[in-house]
């Protein structure tokens, strides 16, 4: 449905800045670009786990299709 495909959106752009951000200071306080990509990384499969499954929470509003006509 179109209200759970925006409710993803919102929720991976969400989580995807604020993990660029935390990744990028968190890389920078301790000058390992390895750290920078190992969070980025591992929030990222997180995510991808968490929105890309069809969890029932994301699908409450199915779409209503017209009758076929004859």
């Amino acid at each position: 449905d179109f209200v759970g495909q925006q409710r993803v959106e919102q929720l991976a752009r969400i989580v995807l800045i604020s993990t660029t951000a935390i990744s990028f200071v968190a890389g920078f306080a301790t000058q390992s670009l390895a750290v920078t990509f190992g969070i980025f990384g591992a929030v990222t499969a997180v995510l991808a786990l968490t929105i890309i499954p069809p969890w029932p929470v994301f699908k409450q509003h199915p779409v209503r299709w017209l009758a076929a006509r004859k």
